[in-house]
């Protein structure tokens, strides 16, 4: 039997993916093999939204305390920010204390004293940088690869080569803390098909939206219904070939439907141990949501969900990390609801030998300044920190890396990254590498040119260090 490609299906062909072309035709999300071996199945990514402060959590600078007060000194230079004048800000030491942890000795602050527990199966990248000083797009940055709106998120990209192995819950999963600066453009298909965009998996027993049959209609019922309308979409579909949304919504209707069993036994925490709820702080209430949102991230990998994402800040009243003002108070508040259910994420992987296999990152889509926030008309004070996205740090954990090592530094004062610098462009390419894919080759044709998540850079140097 002979199949017809669509223009879409006909490129995809190309990708190093042999099975994809084929796959598309029935299931998009179908499981696929990496292009090499790869050292990483699945991917959580904690995102601590609003921009931590590198300098008050995993990169310590003694320095400061010398020049609290201080202007900077001139041989530091200037840089850009969002609100601030940078030569006319004075420095602000960190009011954290830091110390020494495990085997390897690395220095974390008392924001993280359960993360800091773990860090011998932690890689703390301290020289990630990039041009974005707005919330917007830094959070583009980090989550699209781009500053600018309308390009596909890391997990639409990730879905799109490597598919799920998982057919009855979405492939790429985001679970939000109320609304965030970016909007859904940062877990979004952007321009590849819709079947990869993310979706949303909300609090409590009914964690997707509109899956509920209407009352009345049993399960035969509803399978005759979907096999009508299918029937239908697909002589649709032949005349609107390289219609995705159509193809999305194809599959969407017979992935709800498998959803409908699967979702709210994914949901029920009820059989949960003590001893896990415990490890998460699922019955404590500064922890209860973030822990929810990573005993859920476990879950989810454990059934083969390839890409979830669990968000900590939003914009809808429970605050974020934008320490503006009072960074030292934003930050003992926001660590307080994330330091124990990561940690606790960290062990359960571990004990159930799915660390090995899921690579687990934190970060914010930038770091805080050496110096103060003084404009009080934008928000800012003389205890806040504005946005830095020239030198800051996140973290990885997992997936065939090796922790207990820290990789590049920025400077003195923990402005800009001068060791080891690694562009978003480059982590990136050293996720995809993790996950057997070749960055170069993992393209979407699209208005006239190849696209692909690292755009036109991008390296893996950052693989090595942490492997070796």
């Amino acid at each position: 039997m002979s199949i017809e490609l669509s223009r879409r299906q006909f490129f995809l062909s190309g990708l190093g993916f042999p099975a994809l072309a084929a796959a598309a035709v029935t299931n998009p999300l179908a499981a696929r093999k990496p292009q090499f071996p790869a050292t990483a199945k699945n991917v959580i990514f904690l995102f601590m939204h609003g921009g931590p402060s590198h300098i008050d959590t995993f990169d310590p600078k003694p320095a400061l305390a010398k020049l609290d007060g201080q202007h900077v000194p001139a041989s530091f230079g200037t840089v850009q920010l969002q609100f601030s004048k940078f030569e006319q800000s004075t420095v602000l030491a960190s009011r954290r204390s830091f110390r020494k942890y495990g085997q390897s000795g690395i220095d974390v602050s008392d924001l993280f004293p359960n993360v800091a527990q773990h860090i011998d199966d932690i890689a703390v990248i301290r020289s990630m940088y990039h041009d974005g000083f707005t919330h917007t797009a830094a959070l583009n940055w980090l989550n699209n690869g781009w500053s600018r709106i309308g390009r596909p998120s890391m997990g639409s990209w990730i879905v799109y080569g490597l598919g799920s192995e998982c057919d009855n819950l979405p492939a790429f999963v985001v679970m939000l803390e109320s609304g965030i600066k970016s909007g859904p453009s940062v877990y979004s298909s952007g321009f590849l098909p819709a079947a990869f965009q993310g979706t949303l998996l909300r609090e409590g027993p009914a964690p997707i939206l509109n899956l509920t049959p209407p009352a009345g209609m049993n399960q035969s019922d509803q399978r005759e219904m979907l096999d009508t309308l299918r029937w239908f979409n697909e002589r649709h579909l032949e005349k609107n070939a390289n219609n995705t949304s159509l193809e999305a919504r194809l599959s969407s209707y017979e992935l709800a439907f498998r959803m409908q069993t699967a979702a709210p036994e994914l949901a029920d925490l009820s059989k949960e141990t003590e001893a896990t709820r415990k490890l998460y702080g699922l019955d404590e209430p500064k922890t209860a949501s973030f822990g929810g949102k990573c005993l859920m991230a476990r879950r989810l990998v454990e059934r083969g969900v390839r890409f979830v994402q669990a968000w900590s800040g939003g914009t809808g009243g429970e605050g974020d990390w934008d320490g503006h003002k009072a960074c030292d108070k934003n930050h003992l508040e926001q660590a307080a609801k994330t330091d124990k259910p990561i940690a606790g994420l960290l062990a359960d992987l571990k004990s159930r030998g799915l660390l090995d296999s899921t690579l687990v990152i934190w970060g914010g889509e930038f770091g805080r300044t050496p110096v103060c926030d003084g404009n009080m008309n934008g928000g800012g004070g003389p205890d806040g920190r504005d946005h830095n996205p020239y030198g800051f740090s996140i973290w990885m954990a997992g997936g065939g890396i090796k922790g207990g090592r820290v990789i590049g530094s920025t400077d003195e004062i923990g402005l800009r990254a001068v060791e080891d610098p690694t562009h978003v462009h480059d982590l990136h390419a050293s996720i995809l590498h993790l996950l057997g894919i070749d960055h170069t080759k993992l393209t979407y044709p699209f208005q006239g040119r190849e696209f692909r998540l690292t755009d036109v850079a991008g390296k893996t140097d950052l693989v090595n260090k942490l492997r070796d």
